[in-house]
């Protein structure tokens, strides 16, 4: 199965981010807070949305910063995925 978005909508995958403290410690996604760096899987068309013309400025294979608490969970065949208007990514990571 696929997902594809509509108008401003973009799926996104979470990205398991690991970080290693000051003591050389590897700290997983369990033992901190949720990271909030995901991979654009899909993007929806944009065009006229709420009267507003939206162009659609991230692609599929960015990664970006969302908002913590942004957008509307959805598993699919095991995979867990996001899908958020673009509005609420903040900024992509290059």
């Amino acid at each position: 199965m696929k997902l594809t978005p509509l108008a401003d909508r973009v799926v996104l995958k979470m990205v398991e981010v690991e970080e290693t403290t000051r003591g050389g410690i590897i700290l997983t996604g369990s033992a901190k807070e949720k990271p909030s760096v995901a991979e654009v899987i899909s993007v929806g068309p944009g065009g006229n949305v709420d009267g507003k013309t939206i162009t659609m400025t991230v692609k599929a294979g960015d990664k970006v910063i969302t908002d913590k608490y942004a957008g509307s969970k959805v598993t699919l065949e095991d995979e867990e995925y996001i899908i958020v208007r673009q509005g609420d990514i903040l900024a992509i990571v290059e």
